[in-house]
């Protein structure tokens, strides 16, 4: 079987490839990795999405929206505030969580429309 998505010639750009080496080596892609890692979880993406329809949400709603125990929402929120995706603040007994910036919900958004035009492409 052939291979039609490898270069059938060993060939680089050098001057390329050391630029790109240093610009991407610069970079903390590990720390990035960690956020895309926090949100490749399906229960927290629900979680993450339904923050960027509601801006708050108390613990209990979350639970009832993901169809989770509110002991397994809250271990969820916990983390995506841990990753600062997530933030949260507490009045009285009640915890609301929200996301933590605009570029969270970006983020989250560019995802699902995303994901949307690759299913219409088919």
């Amino acid at each position: 079987m052939k291979n039609d998505d490898v270069c059938e010639v060993p060939f680089s750009d050098e001057e390329k490839v050391n630029r790109l080496k240093l610009e991407v080596f610069n970079q903390n892609t590990l720390e990035v990795s960690k956020i895309f890692k926090a949100l490749s979880d399906d229960t927290r993406i629900k979680i993450a999405y339904a923050l960027t329809i509601e801006p708050e949400l108390c613990v209990c709603d979350v639970a009832n929206i993901v169809g989770s125990t509110t002991a397994t929402a809250s271990h969820h929120l916990r983390l995506l505030r841990n990753m600062g995706l997530a933030k949260y603040r507490k009045e009285g007994k009640m915890v609301f969580y929200s996301l933590n910036d605009e570029h969270v919900r970006q983020l989250i958004q560019i995802a699902f429309t995303h994901q949307e035009e690759v299913k219409q492409r088919g």
